[in-house]
Formats: structure tokens, C-alpha cells, sequence
């Protein structure tokens, strides 16, 4: 039993217009479910539950439709902590207390946001802290150090991009931190006198910003953060997040963090949890053993928090340019990304937790990663076969259908990030990676077609939290200036809903438990307005959300 939504005991059957389980053997045209003890009993008509369990019929959805709660099995809980500091991202976004938030269109309106969250600071030598901005949008021009110095020439400004690769600094927080011509550090551009132009690409470089980049990680890390992430997560429907990657593990502190949140009797978090380790980050001992790491991590694990598993991350990001490309590299540079890992350590990584048994997510965004951990996987696999490992690719943004192959003879599965369609289609085909590459982007429907285990994903903070966008933008491919990006990659509603559900449930070794509405697993629900298989395609995203059932306990989402 869930340790902290104390669901009834009773059976409780949940009347609803339409249950759509998404399992492979239902009663047809279900409109009830029988719960107990956090479980599904049985699916089927309201009446004939109650017979056959008594207890009592909860009419509460009567209109409404009731699917498996969303599994998002890529984000992190950033996306509830940055909220705290200023946004100044190009699309509207929705923060944690409703407010909306209007994008900023160009590098004059970020300036300007960026200048009345300054004046709202009394300490002149704190730092202005912002996110969400990527200047991919702004017709090639960079944000750099002379754009924010005219938000102060004093004051340390720290602006993170939309991406979380990559982050501009005024000179300011430069001078400050000593970042300067004699800085020779890859991720560092410079101008014609060798001088840094305020850009620092991937967290090696941004770390140079230390005190900044400290404040600001601490910050979207703290307890208020993770209740807000929990909170967005109801209200989209998600009944189960990843933080993938994120929480400094090796940390005691941050376990403890995340278990008085999670397990709170007092303020029940409204989603299951499982947190990533990532063995380059945060780690206090270099000679820290890993995998005994993991294994303690996992010994505490419950009904609600998951740990023991991992992420590694091998490139930067595509609209950042810094992830690593097969030839011919960027569009109209030629150029390539960043390696963040070494090979020698991708094969040191993934060999370890391997052979520990311990499942591996990897970040490969660019195609040349793709190939980097397809050639290493192969031979961890030669060494020491394991079968139903699920070693998971992330991202898979340029993966090619001849990629695709080896991971399915491998056993890999994808996790594509489909939000990316939208949020940046135009800019791959314009200017990233050029319009024939960019239409085989997040090419789910070659995935399903060659038989590679998919689920997609928002990577939030990266774009905002909410499945039922993934799988919009996976039905649909249209970017944001309304084009059809790459038509022959577009998927069913089906398949998208079953990837965000189900798929996801699979990469994390849930699947037995929650993905579907079958008899055992847990009464996990999402509650919708509107049914997404009658609902034209082109609105699957605009589906108002009621909230969610966490264990047979409903939770209705802050605009119910």
C-alpha cells in the first residue's frame, strides 16, 4: 500500500463516461473502474462492478474520461524549481501557480524582462538568475555578455537557456569569476581578440561561473521545488516523473530531500518518483564506489520513490549546438558538438553498472552519440550478455532507421523527445541540421515499424510538462509556424498514447505495475475532459486535464 495517500480499503468504483485501459484484453467500452487498496480490481460497467465487489460508485468523473495516469520517463524536477527565478523563454508559459508568462520575442524583450526583475532586487550584489532563453530564435543573433551588461554593469547576471546546456553571463559576473582570455576551456567562445563573448556551453564551463551556477542549481533543488514539479505533474495527467539525472544522489542530504517530500503524510506528493543517479554529478569522493551506491539507493526505494537506476550523458544539445552529428555536421558551418563523456569512459560507465545489473539511460541527442554508445553497448553485451536489461537511448533525435535495427537487435529501447517538432522544427530545418535531416527527426513511427520499445518524452524544464503535447506532437509533427515536419514520421493516437503510457512505464521497469488499467496493478488514472480517440488530432494537446488518481486517490488538478 502507498505509504503516503492512505487509499481506502473499500472498494470504491469510479464511474466515468468512457475507460479507455489501453490494455490488450478489455471488456469492450468500459465506463467504471473497481478499486481497492491502491489496486484495480476490475473493469467494466459501474453496476456490475458493484455487484460483483460492493463498496461504493464514485460519480465524480460521470463526464469525464479516464485513461492510465502519464508516465513522463524523461524529466527532471527542475521544472517546479526554476520557477522561482525570472522566465524569459520565447513561448508563453504557465507557471506552478497559474500565472501565464508571455514569451519574449526577441533579445530586446529579454533585456527588458531581465531589467525589471533587477529592480526588484535590493542586495546590489546578488546575483539576477533567469531561464528558458534560446536565442535560436532571434534570427541568428546570439545573446552575449554586452546584451546583459546593459541589464547592469555591476550586478552578476546568469541567464540559463531553454536547453540547460548552455548559459550567457554579463561581464560582470566574468570579471568576478575571473572568466577571461586566459581561459582555455572547450565550451568557452571567444571573439576576434580572443576575448569570451559571455557564452559557456555544457556544465564544464558553466561551472567556471561558480557562485552563479552554484546559487541557481541549489535553488531549483530545494523541497519547494520538488512539491511544485509534483504539482504540474497532477495537473497534466502524469501519474508517475522521473527526475533523470538531476539530484546530486551521492549526497545524503538530497535522499533524505527527497523522501521527506515524497513520503510526506502531511502534504501526500500527487505522483510516484523515480530518481536517476548520475555518476558525473555531485559526486563528493572521486573514489566513491558506484554501484554499491546504487544498490543502498535502492534498498530504500518504495511504493512511491524509486531509486537504482542511471543516466549518463555523452553530447550537448542540437539547438545549442553542441551535440555531436554524423557528417556533414551543422547546417551551413560544417561544425560539431561537445563530447561530454570520453569513449573509454562510456565503455568504463556502462560496463560497470552492466554487469551490476543496474539499467542505463543515455543522453544522445546528435547521431555520432548514437553510434558512440550502439558500438560500446555492443560490446558490453558480447562481454557479458543480460537479457531484459532495457538500457534506454534518450532523446534519439537523429537517429537513423539503420540505428534503429542495432537497437533492436540489442535490446534498446528509445525514448524519443517528440516535443522538439514543435519547439525547434523550424530552426532544425532552417538552420541546425537542414531541412531533409530535420523531417526524419524523432522518427517514432520508424521506431514502432522496425519493433524498438518507444516511449517520448517533454524533458521538462526543457519544454513544459504534459504528455498529452508529447503525443500531439508526435501525431501530428507540425512545428511551430504550422508546417508538417517529415509527414511519414507521424504516429497514431494510439501508439502516442500507449508510448506515454505504457512504453514509458517499460523503459522503467514498471510495467507490471502501472502503464495500463488491468486487474493487480496500481489505481493509477488520468481524468480528462474530452476523449483523445474522438477528439480531432490536431487538438489531442488542448484536452482539458481534471487531475489524476494516485492509488486509488483522486487529486484534482489546481483549475478542477
Amino acid at each position: 500500500m502507498d505509504s503516503s495517500t492512505n487509499p481506502p480499503t473499500d472498494p470504491v468504483i469510479f464511474s466515468a463516461k468512457r475507460v479507455h485501459t489501453l490494455a490488450t484484453f478489455v471488456e469492450p467500452h468500459p465506463t467504471a473502474v473497481a478499486v481497492a487498496n491502491g489496486r484495480i480490481l476490475g473493469v467494466g460497467e459501474a453496476a456490475e462492478l458493484a455487484d460483483t465487489y460492493g463498496g461504493t460508485i464514485d460519480s465524480t468523473f460521470a463526464d469525464h474520461v479516464v485513461l492510465p495516469g502519464f508516465v513522463e520517463a524523461h524529466s527532471h524536477s527542475l521544472e517546479g524549481g526554476f520557477w522561482q527565478f525570472t522566465y524569459c523563454g520565447y513561448f508563453d508559459r504557465i507557471a506552478p501557480d497559474g500565472k501565464r508568462w508571455a514569451g519574449c520575442k526577441n533579445i530586446g524583450e529579454v533585456v527588458e524582462r531581465l531589467r525589471e526583475a533587477e529592480a526588484q532586487l535590493d542586495d546590489p550584489s546578488e546575483t539576477l538568475l533567469a531561464w528558458g532563453m534560446d536565442p535560436i530564435y532571434f534570427d541568428g543573433e546570439r545573446l552575449v555578455a554586452h546584451h546583459l551588461d546593459a541589464v547592469s554593469a555591476t550586478r552578476p547576471v546568469f541567464v540559463m537557456h531553454a536547453s540547460i546546456h548552455v548559459a550567457t553571463v554579463n561581464t560582470a559576473l566574468m570579471e568576478r569569476e575571473n572568466i577571461g582570455p586566459d581561459t582555455k576551456m572547450e565550451g568557452v567562445p571567444v571573439d576576434g581578440s580572443g576575448q569570451p563573448v559571455g557564452e559557456l556551453q555544457e556544465p564544464p564551463a558553466m561551472a567556471l561561473a561558480a557562485g552563479a551556477f552554484r546559487t541557481l542549481m541549489v535553488g531549483v533543488t530545494g523541497e519547494e521545488g520538488y512539491r511544485r514539479f509534483g504539482a504540474m505533474a497532477r495537473n497534466a495527467g502524469i501519474t508517475t516523473l522521473t527526475d533523470l539525472g538531476t539530484s546530486a544522489l551521492a549526497n545524503p542530504k538530497v535522499v533524505e530531500r527527497w523522501e521527506r517530500v515524497v513520503e510526506d503524510p502531511e502534504q501526500p506528493f500527487p505522483a510516484r518518483v523515480s530518481v536517476f543517479h548520475n555518476p558525473g554529478f555531485g559526486l563528493p569522493n572521486p573514489d566513491l564506489d558506484q554501484v554499491t551506491l546504487i544498490k543502498g539507493l535502492t534498498e530504500r526505494s518504495t511504493d512511491k520513490l524509486r531509486f537504482g537506476h542511471v543516466k549518463i550523458l555523452l553530447d550537448g544539445s542540437i539547438q545549442g549546438f553542441t551535440a555531436r552529428l554524423r557528417w556533414p555536421g551543422y547546417h551551413h558551418t560544417g561544425d560539431n558538438g561537445i563530447w561530454l563523456l570520453a569513449p573509454e569512459q562510456v565503455y568504463e560507465h556502462l560496463s560497470t553498472f552492466h554487469k551490476a545489473g543496474v539499467v542505463v539511460h543515455a543522453h544522445c541527442n546528435g547521431d555520432e552519440a548514437v553510434d558512440l554508445f550502439l558500438d560500446v553497448m555492443e560490446r558490453v553485451l558480447t562481454e557479458n550478455p543480460r537479457p531484459d536489461h532495457r538500457h534506454t537511448i534518450q532523446h534519439c533525435q537523429m537517429t537513423t532507421a539503420g540505428q534503429y535495427r542495432r537497437m533492436r537487435n540489442l535490446g534498446l529501447c528509445a525514448n524519443i523527445f517528440a516535443n522538439h517538432t514543435f519547439f525547434w522544427g523550424d530552426q532544425h530545418a532552417s538552420t541546425t541540421v537542414g531541412p531533409h535531416r530535420a523531417a526524419r527527426m524523432n522518427a517514432a513511427a520508424t521506431a514502432l515499424r522496425i519493433g524498438v520499445a518507444l516511449s517520448m518524452h517533454s524533458d521538462a524544464a526543457v519544454t513544459p510538462l504534459g504528455s498529452l503535447h508529447v503525443a500531439w506532437c508526435a501525431v501530428n509533427r507540425l512545428t511551430a509556424s504550422g508546417v508538417v515536419l517529415g509527414p511519414d514520421e507521424r504516429i497514431s493516437v494510439a501508439e502516442a498514447l500507449l508510448a506515454v503510457t505504457l512504453g514509458a512505464a517499460y523503459q522503467l521497469k514498471m510495467d507490471d505495475e502501472i502503464g495500463t488499467i488491468e486487474p493487480g496493478k496500481r489505481a493509477d488514472f488520468a481524468v480528462l475532459g474530452a476523449d483523445p480517440f474522438e477528439t480531432d488530432p490536431t487538438e489531442l494537446k488542448s484536452i482539458p486535464v481534471w487531475g489524476t488518481v494516485l492509488g486509488g486517490v483522486a487529486q484534482p488538478g489546481s483549475t478542477s
